[in-house]
């Protein structure tokens, strides 16, 4: 049985976790990200005092054995101008079940036993804590929301980013996410939003020196489309020089999308400032193995990774 890690957040992990979960022979644990602040996550967190439940709620989903289902039922929002208004049922049936339960961790575990999932989900820090980026020109940005969805048509590059503790010194790394990355016989990192996503991850204490103490295999797996705001002009290369910076060592290899989506399509994102990454690349950059395969979903309209092609993708590097 191979052990197989996550690390990341948002959509990209869901689609990942998607093609991992039916895949036999593997156990999953996925590390999450605790830095979501938007929408009904951000509200409860704000009003309830509660880690945010949102990118967890999608992890739990994606290893349900039930999702299609589950998703329907925990994905609907309440409407109307009340307190529930805009809120997820999910958001809202994993804040219960965490102060039912005494904290989030079992909160996730219950939901998760109700779910039937094919793995764990882990929180990376169960420390409330609010991820801030500094610009290129010495300007702040505080929060994730704030640095995931810029305000205005220029903004400057981030120059660096780091996380503050809500109530202690230090934001501290959920014990059993170092278990999991130690055993760990391969480690995923991405896709999803660079800065946002799966940076704050890896700004956790001992997240990184877990990794580097891993024996596992390093998998980097690169976006489909550059953030406007985060990863302007970014081309595979930076994508993986940017992580390693965080990681604080080279990955072993690096999964990326070589089909392109048509121009009806991309011409759309670039009235969003958002650029498709080229398979510009050999297959060995250095030590580093460069894996191109056609990984793309353009259902709706919308440009994501695939996970039926991711699934078999991944089948192929474990082999």
């Amino acid at each position: 049985m191979k052990k197989i890690v996550t690390i990341g957040g948002g959509t990209g992990q869901f689609n990942l976790l998607c093609a991992l979960r039916d895949i036999e022979g593997i156990s999953v644990s996925a590390v999450v990200s605790m830095v979501d602040s938007g929408g009904s996550t951000g509200r409860l967190r704000d009003e309830l005092g509660i880690l945010p439940p949102g990118d967890i709620l999608k992890c739990v989903l994606a290893l349900s054995r039930n999702r299609e289902s589950a998703r329907k039922i925990l994905q609907k929002r309440f409407n109307g101008s009340g307190r529930l208004s805009g809120h997820s049922v999910g958001n809202l049936l994993l804040t219960i079940l965490s102060q039912y339960a005494g904290n989030f961790p079992e909160g996730v575990k219950a939901l998760g036993e109700v779910l039937d999932i094919n793995g764990a989900v882990l929180p990376v820090t169960i420390d409330k804590a609010t991820l801030v980026a500094e610009l290129t020109d010495g300007s702040f940005l505080y929060g994730e929301t704030a640095i995931d969805v810029p305000r205005g048509d220029q903004r400057e590059k981030i120059k660096n980013t780091f996380l503050v503790p809500h109530h202690s010194d230090q934001v501290r790394v959920y014990p059993p996410v170092v278990e999991a990355v130690r055993s760990a016989d391969l480690i995923i990192i991405g896709p999803g939003d660079l800065f946002t996503s799966i940076i704050p991850n890896l700004l956790v204490p001992g997240v990184k020196e877990a990794v580097k103490k891993s024996r596992a295999e390093l998998l980097f797996a690169v976006n489909i489309m550059t953030k406007f705001g985060e990863t302007d002009h970014y081309k595979i290369k930076d994508f993986i020089a940017k992580a390693e910076e965080f990681i604080g060592q080279k990955v072993d290899k690096a999964l990326a999308n070589s089909a392109k989506p048509p121009r009806e399509i991309l011409d759309k994102y670039k009235e969003q400032k958002s650029r498709f990454v080229e398979m510009d690349m050999g297959s060995r950059w250095g030590s580093r193995e460069i894996i191109g395969r056609d990984l793309l979903d353009i259902s709706g309209g919308i440009i994501r990774h695939d996970s039926k092609k991711l699934a078999q993708a991944i089948k192929q590097i474990i082999k």
